[in-house]
């Protein structure tokens, strides 16, 4: 297990925010003390509990403090100053954190979590093909595979399954529509009444109810390739029903848009258009496993649309084996995205192509699982024998990951969401002649790790300030996140130990609104974060 570091967050007094969305006893906490203590033998009669040292005692008298009980109570433990503290009723936990580690005497204060049996695994009947969300090292395709080299699906799954609200769209080669695994999950134009030949809603487009088409020129985005239908499932399969594959979201809507033909290309007009359809029929994410060698001021236009109106978008980086740039991946404003094989390493190469491979280079952010995907069919609602592979079956997961956040905290900016994404992602255990320690052009930030930035994401929710100083995740062991929304630039941020020794100061604050810090070289411990304003 790696260290951790707890961080708190202080203007002019140490602050201990508890995580509302945590479980935890009321009638206990965690303390340590920052020396070796004695308790004088207690008095059975006495209205609370003693331990000898004047402002601790104030506080267990105010709190009815019932008794200390050493913590680790074995030989090996015996000199260690850490204790469970019983109340006799419940109190308010973060008042009382706050109040003993104002003492002085603690090297920190937290409640006693409460815990559960880990992994959420749907009952769905192939799910154990899914290697990308839940591999236990026993994939029968790909000999080699290493266990873990997922994206953590199973505990995500533990902090949330997905919001109905949140609409992905899936720009590609359209969708099985009628297929029993998206039943109920394919997104209407309410505004728009089917079949009357009018378009209702005056967007342009005539009876657009599910989606539009602009390959064939219609409104029926029927998938007639099998890519688009793959890819929706691995976003949105209805899970734990018993049958097939569970998709990362089991609850929100898939906006169908067809804009690749039966060849599985497309040209950028139709691509850029159905970007302003998506945007302007409320999406919230768009994923597009497309992508072409030549540059486009247009459909650049139409990212940043999205990007400006808060839609995150995101993208494949290709399956060429090379450092080309291609478009969309290409552009600034979208989290692009390589793919892994079930050994974590990079997909080199894909089981259709001997000179086929993860695309790299300057422009990827990060990798997902994306070899042999298995998924849904275009052609029957009973057969779930296929798969496809490639970059473009990478990044769905990310998209899906993308939802799973926002249905945590929907006011997340696509800045966030990738910047969360990136600072949780993984290096890869399989990957160590390519993969580097933080960012590398193979696999960008790493392989993405779901679990991990759900906890961010409650992290940043329950920590946010008001004047937007933030740090997260909390804890850490690797990388820290610090908000400087609306602070200004000539103030200076400390880092402080337990013991009050000052380990990191930051005096020039970046012009951005985040400042990154590693802490992997600090001891593992509770920490201050202090901004000071001039």
């Amino acid at each position: 297990m790696k260290k951790q570091l707890l961080l708190v967050l202080l203007f002019t007094l140490p602050f201990i925010r508890v995580n509302a969305n945590a479980n935890y006893s009321t009638t206990r906490i965690i303390l340590k003390f920052k020396h070796i203590v004695h308790f004088p033998i207690q008095d059975n009669n006495q209205s609370h509990f003693k331990t000898g040292i004047n402002n601790i005692d104030v506080l267990n008298k105010k709190f009815n403090c019932t008794k200390f009980e050493k913590l680790g109570k074995g030989k090996k433990q015996e000199n260690n100053p850490l204790y469970v503290v019983h109340f006799k009723s419940n109190v308010n936990i973060e008042q009382v954190l706050n109040e003993y580690q104002l003492t002085g005497e603690l090297e920190y204060a937290e409640p006693d979590y409460k815990g559960e049996a880990g992994g959420v695994i749907p009952n769905d009947q192939y799910f154990f093909r899914q290697w990308g969300l839940y591999n236990t090292g026993t994939f029968s395709l790909f000999p080699g595979t290493i266990a873990d080299s997922d994206i953590d699906m199973d505990d995500a799954w533990m902090i949330t399954q997905g919001d109905a609200t949140t609409v992905i769209t899936i720009i590609d080669s359209g969708m099985r529509l009628q297929h029993p695994e998206v039943a109920g999950r394919v997104w209407t134009n309410t505004a728009e009444i089917a079949g009357n030949l009018i378009d209702d809603d005056n967007n342009g487009y005539v009876d657009d109810v599910n989606g539009y088409d602009w390959a064939y020129v219609d409104n029926d985005p029927t998938d007639d390739v099998g890519h688009g239908t793959n890819i929706t499932g691995i976003i949105a399969a209805n899970a734990n029903n018993n049958v097939g594959y569970a998709g990362i979201n089991w609850n929100c809507k898939v906006m169908e848009l067809k804009a690749l033909d039966v060849n599985n290309s497309g040209y950028y007009s139709w691509w850029t258009d159905a970007i302003y359809y998506a945007v302007d029929n409320g999406a919230n994410i768009i994923n597009m496993s497309m992508g072409g060698s030549s540059n486009s001021t247009t459909m650049e236009a139409a990212i940043d649309y999205a990007f400006n109106n808060n839609v995150t978008v995101t993208v494949c980086m290709m399956n060429f084996n090379n450092n080309v740039d291609y478009y969309p991946a290409a552009f600034t404003n979208v989290i692009a995205t390589g793919s892994t094989d079930p050994d974590d390493d990079r997909s080199v190469p894909f089981p259709w192509s001997a000179t086929s491979g993860s695309n790299y280079g300057n422009h990827i952010d990060v990798s997902a699982p994306g070899n042999y995907t298995y998924g849904l069919s275009h052609t029957s609602n009973t057969s779930y024998s296929t798969y496809w592979s490639g970059t473009s079956m990478a990044a769905p997961h990310v998209a899906g990951l993308a939802s799973l956040m926002l249905a945590v905290d929907n006011t997340l900016t696509p800045t966030q969401i990738k910047s969360i994404i990136e600072s949780t992602a993984q290096d890869l255990v399989g990957a160590p002649t390519e993969d580097t320690p933080g960012w590398d052009q193979y696999h960008g930030w790493g392989r993405i790790n779901a679990y991990a930035a759900l906890q961010m994401v409650v992290s940043v929710k329950e920590i946010n300030s008001e004047n937007g100083f933030s740090v997260y995740p909390n804890p850490s062991s690797g990388l820290i996140n610090i908000s400087l929304k609306n602070i200004l630039k000539d103030a200076k941020i400390s880092i402080t130990d337990a013991t009050g020794r000052i380990v990191k100061t930051i005096s020039d604050l970046p012009s951005s609104s985040l400042l990154r810090i590693p802490v992997s070289e600090f001891s593992e411990g509770l920490y201050f974060v202090q901004l000071q304003l001039r």
